[in-house]
């Protein structure tokens, strides 16, 4: 394909896998996408590892890697700010309200033991740790999510050669991204999975790509609800480079995710994926559950805490519910979620990431052969 990212980058088809999950990178990577690991909880000996292993089963196929680091966050300025000493904000009423609403439904909630030196979360220092650490693998690109990436990382990427790419949910955000030199747009409409804007991708794809035009020819992916191979070739039809998916790959079997959060999936409608703060404290697209409905909709909500201080509640909450659902507590079963986007509709099965690429290469092939029909001759 003549994609300019698939020159860039020296992949066959501009399908973007972003995943938490190695087996899902290493997967897409080596049925000819491009498969992106999702760093933010990494740490540079954690990281080193993790690449490790893909470098010994993508085959010699690109990969990139996927870092957080919000531009926008509540401790920004402060120096060596640490989980424990965040801990230490959390007001005692949030803390309450978690603890009786997973005693609601029988799970124990009680706050995970880390290190006295353990990083807040989303830390910017530890992100570009990790960053600088994945430059001893073959790394093709690196990605920031939630704002302008700081300078010492587009910095990096000119160093070692490698194209920066940054989500946006907005017009504005696009030009600042642009004006700040990032290489790839990722263009995240409201129906993604995650932190997300409140602009469709059918709209914001388009506007960004009139907006950056005048400016500097910037490829653009889009992202947001995209499942199918029809979707991607819709997305490049209104001109984007690629797309950049991520959750179609959790109802596959290398996925991260629990059985239960699969079946969940597979079961939900495409209005069960909301935005919600209640998990980091900034929106966030996810699987409506039990937890959702309480920090938004339960009166006796203290509302979520700005990010980083939800995400410390929510770790520590979700582990427990995890592993009591597991264990076969059926009522934790109704506080099972995860980030998902309103593409979580379009799920009915649990496949193998292979055959996820496959299908994209076939629906696309499909419908650019109606395309084609549409204007032919005949």
């Amino acid at each position: 394909m003549k994609s300019p990212v698939c020159e860039m980058l020296g992949i066959e088809f501009p399908l973007f896998a972003f995943s938490h999950c190695r087996d899902v990178v290493a997967a897409v990577s080596r049925a000819g996408g491009f498969g992106v690991l999702g760093a933010t909880a990494h740490s540079p000996e954690t990281i080193e590892q993790e690449l490790k292993w893909i470098d010994d089963h993508v085959d010699g196929k690109p990969y990139g890697l996927d870092v957080l680091i919000p531009e926008n966050i509540s401790t920004a300025g402060e120096a060596d700010v640490t989980w424990q000493s965040l801990e230490r904000r959390i007001p005692s009423e949030h803390r309450a309200f978690t603890r009786d609403l997973l005693n609601k439904y029988n799970v124990e909630f009680k706050a995970a033991s880390v290190p006295a030196d353990t990083p807040q979360p989303f830390d910017t220092t530890r992100a570009l740790e990790v960053l600088e650490a994945s430059f001893r693998h073959p790394v093709r690109l690196i990605a920031n999510a939630l704002g302008v990436p700081p300078k010492a990382m587009i910095e990096m990427g000119r160093k070692h050669g490698i194209p920066v790419a940054a989500l946006v949910g907005a017009k504005e955000h696009a030009l600042r991204q642009v004006a700040a030199g990032v290489d790839i747009l990722v263009v995240q409409g409201t129906e993604a999975g995650g932190h997300c804007g409140e602009v469709s991708t059918m709209v914001l794809v388009p506007e960004v790509i009139k907006a950056i035009k005048p400016v500097r020819d910037v490829p653009v992916l889009a992202a947001g609800g995209i499942m199918t191979g029809r979707q991607m070739a819709a997305c490049m039809a209104m001109g984007a480079a690629g797309v950049w998916t991520g959750s179609v790959w959790l109802a596959t079997n290398e996925s991260e995710t629990s059985e239960i959060f699969r079946e969940k999936m597979i079961a939900a409608s495409s209005r069960d994926a909301v935005r919600s703060r209640g998990r980091t404290g900034k929106p966030a697209r996810q699987l409506r559950s039990v937890w959702t409905d309480a920090w938004d909709r339960a009166p006796e909500s203290p509302g979520a805490l700005p990010m980083p201080l939800q995400s410390i509640i929510s770790r520590d909450a979700f582990q427990a519910i995890d592993r009591a659902a597991a264990a076969g507590n059926a009522k934790a079963r109704d506080l099972v979620s995860y980030f998902v986007g309103q593409g979580v509709g379009l799920i009915d099965s649990v496949k193998s990431a292979t055959s996820v690429v496959q299908e994209f290469k076939e629906d696309f092939a499909e419908a650019v052969e109606h395309m084609n029909a549409l204007v032919g001759d005949g």
